[in-house]
């Protein structure tokens, strides 16, 4: 009985991944911060807790329009590059299959080789097979605007929700460590599981997230405690 061959890849995950990764980061890291900052100034539970909801709507909608902005400029070039060669093909398609034959000898076939692999391409999908061996662009890769602002601004909502959570149950004297330190945990994890999803260590993932999100909020904690001091 033959037995199918099954590799994972990680790279059809680019798109998605980075934009939820980074709201989510960002999400708990900016709110967490942010309340830290507060309850420095000797804050009251109901003043952090609007302070974070306000951080968690407004950065929610700034990741969602930063991620659109940027992705659609992205979509923009692509489709202006594919328009380009659609014309390229149209004018002079011996040109560029000549040029299609030339990046796949580059890549170590002999010239009859990558000539017959050029032709064969080019009568299934020409601007295909341009567009992933001259330019660089896969489906899996291809920008998605939507895609990535709701990801993003999803993934956001959804990390700020856990400081926020912390607002509520902890005790406001041990407000800031424990907000803090389950803020550093939330890193850590999200941080591990974003290398798992990714395929890279777990252990670096998490500590790379943890150590910036410990010197933001140091630093926000720092800044509260000296401006409560003028207070």
């Amino acid at each position: 009985m033959k037995r199918h061959h099954f590799e994972r890849h990680y790279v059809n995950r680019a798109g998605w991944l980075r934009a939820a990764v980074l709201g989510a980061n960002d999400g708990i890291l900016s709110v967490s911060s942010l309340i830290v900052g507060v309850a420095a100034t000797h804050a009251s539970r109901s003043q952090a807790l609007i302070v974070g909801i306000a951080g968690l709507i407004a950065g929610a909608m700034s990741m969602a329009a930063g991620e659109f902005v940027s992705v659609s400029s992205q979509a923009d070039a692509e489709r202006s590059d594919l328009e380009r060669e659609r014309r390229e093909l149209e004018a002079d398609e011996g040109s560029e299959r000549a040029e299609l034959a030339g990046i796949y000898m580059q890549r170590g076939l002999q010239r009859a080789l990558a000539e017959e692999v050029a032709v064969q391409l080019m009568a299934h999908d020409a601007l295909g097979a341009h567009a992933r061996d001259e330019l660089g662009l896969s489906s899996e890769r291809r920008a998605r605007p939507l895609q990535a602002a709701s990801a993003s601004a999803s993934s956001f909502a959804l990390g700020a929700l856990l400081p926020l959570l912390m607002v509520l149950l902890a005790p406001v004297f041990w407000m800031i460590p424990i907000i803090a330190g389950s803020s550093l945990l939330f890193l850590a994890v999200l941080g591990a599981l974003a290398a798992r999803a990714g395929g890279a260590p777990l252990a670096s993932g998490a500590l790379r997230v943890t150590f910036w999100g410990a010197v933001a909020m140091a630093l926000t904690a720092a800044v509260g405690t000296a401006m409560g001091s003028f207070g």
